[in-house]
């Protein structure tokens, strides 16, 4: 739970995301679709949540081990943030081909 609380504290980005979750969350419940296609829905809101974690917890590595501008920071930071980036990707897709499934 202190890592929830830490991201919530100190993350915008993950407040943010933990937003859209408790709005999508309940909508994909609520929605005329298979089990599938909403466990689909919300596991890829949830991924998006894990991904910003994971990014959150190397860009705090990185910074632990020296403030100072490296490639290899920048890199980890580039790629953790990546992981986000297509985390989200792949809910907007999700969310966009299963609602293009009901019209």
């Amino acid at each position: 739970m202190s890592g929830l609380l830490v991201a919530w504290k100190e993350e915008a980005a993950f407040r943010q995301e933990v937003i859209l979750t408790i709005v999508l969350v309940p909508v994909a419940i609520m929605m005329p679709v298979d089990m599938t296609q909403r466990v689909l829905l919300v596991a890829s809101i949830m991924l998006v949540l894990i991904m910003e974690m994971i990014n959150s917890s190397i860009e705090a590595t990185v910074d632990r081990i020296s403030l100072e501008i490296h490639p290899l920071a920048k890199k980890a930071k580039d790629m953790g943030g990546t992981a986000v980036l297509l985390a989200l990707t792949n809910a907007i897709l999700t969310w966009a081909m299963i609602l293009w499934s009901l019209r």
